[in-house]
């Protein structure tokens, strides 16, 4: 078996799901509203590597790089790619990661990496990986394998370099889970990341995907909520003129927000509230402050990931 699904994963999982997949599965098995989906496992892309014999073709190459000199880095990273882009799955491999897409029953799902680096750096690994949307059949395996071949970034292969980690075995799953076409989305703190208040949570949000919103391309509302009587203490409304949404043809892509909905509050009070009680009742599952992304569509929350909050 080389996938999985969430329900079948727990927080223990990490070194063969990954900190993404095991935090997917963990509030799966929470009775957490999350999209449904499943992990290809770490041991798939090591299945793969030995298949293809490209290994030790990537340990010589990787020998081969100049850390001083950035074009050497981007160079080999750019050699490195290539050869698991242009590789093919094996048969039975393909065959067990198209089955479980089948599963799921959806025509679009996001693809993203999930490294399980051994040491507890994995968290900062989160930022050194790839993530797909609105993946369909045709292009499943080929987003497979570019979430498989960002270990090999420059900013990954340097990374790793830094943290004299050659030699440490890091290796990726990948999580594959319903796209979710989110009206509003956005991330919560369960802690206030500012002030470090434990009594308050945070929650941002914006219209459409929430890429936006986690890669700083819009200011989002934020709304600052008491977690002891879930009562709103503040509530900032960002004015927002555009924003991310599902594309056909090219994954996602930037469209204008309607003139009359610019200005207004992406969340109504009840909403927030009810999102807040969900954001606490992971905190409350994890027993620590928790960084949160979630979507809402068809009036309903879903959580999409769930880590550790690493600047307190």
């Amino acid at each position: 078996m080389h996938t999985l699904p969430f329900s079948k994963i727990t927080k223990k999982d990490a070194n063969i799901a990954g900190g993404k997949g095991a935090s997917l599965g963990e509030m799966t098995k929470a009775k957490i509203p999350v999209p449904p989906g499943f992990v290809i496992l770490a041991d798939a892309f090591d299945r793969f590597l030995d298949k293809t014999d490209l290994r030790q073709e990537l340990e010589a190459l990787l020998k081969k790089v100049n850390y001083k000199d950035i074009n050497s880095v981007e160079g080999f990273s750019v050699k490195i790619r290539s050869l698991i882009d242009s590789a093919t799955v094996p048969v039975d491999l393909n065959k067990e990661i198209v089955t479980a897409f089948k599963k799921l029953k959806t025509p679009f799902v996001a693809v993203r990496s999930s490294a399980t680096a051994e040491d507890s750096s994995s968290a900062s690994w989160a930022g050194e990986l790839e993530t797909y949307l609105n993946t369909t059949d045709k292009t499943l395996l080929k987003n497979v394998k570019l979430c498989w071949s960002s270990l090999f970034t420059p900013r990954a292969v340097f990374y790793r370099h830094e943290k004299k980690m050659l030699n440490t075995k890091v290796s990726v799953a990948v999580v594959v889970q319903e796209m979710v076409e989110s009206e509003i989305s956005g991330v919560a703190f369960t802690v206030h990341p500012v002030t470090q208040d434990k009594r308050q949570m945070i929650i941002e949000a914006g219209y459409g995907l929430g890429e936006a919103i986690v890669s700083g391309s819009i200011t989002p509302d934020a709304y600052v909520v008491d977690k002891n009587d879930f009562s709103i203490i503040d509530i900032n409304v960002a004015e927002q003129e555009r924003q991310i949404v599902k594309c056909l043809r090219r994954g996602v892509k930037w469209t204008p927000v309607a003139k009359n909905m610019q200005e207004k509050q992406k969340l109504s009070g009840q909403q927030i509230i009810a999102l807040a009680k969900i954001c606490a009742n992971i905190e409350k599952h994890y027993k620590f402050p928790c960084d949160i992304e979630w979507a809402y569509v068809k009036k309903k929350f879903y959580i999409t990931q769930s880590r550790p909050i690493t600047t307190l």
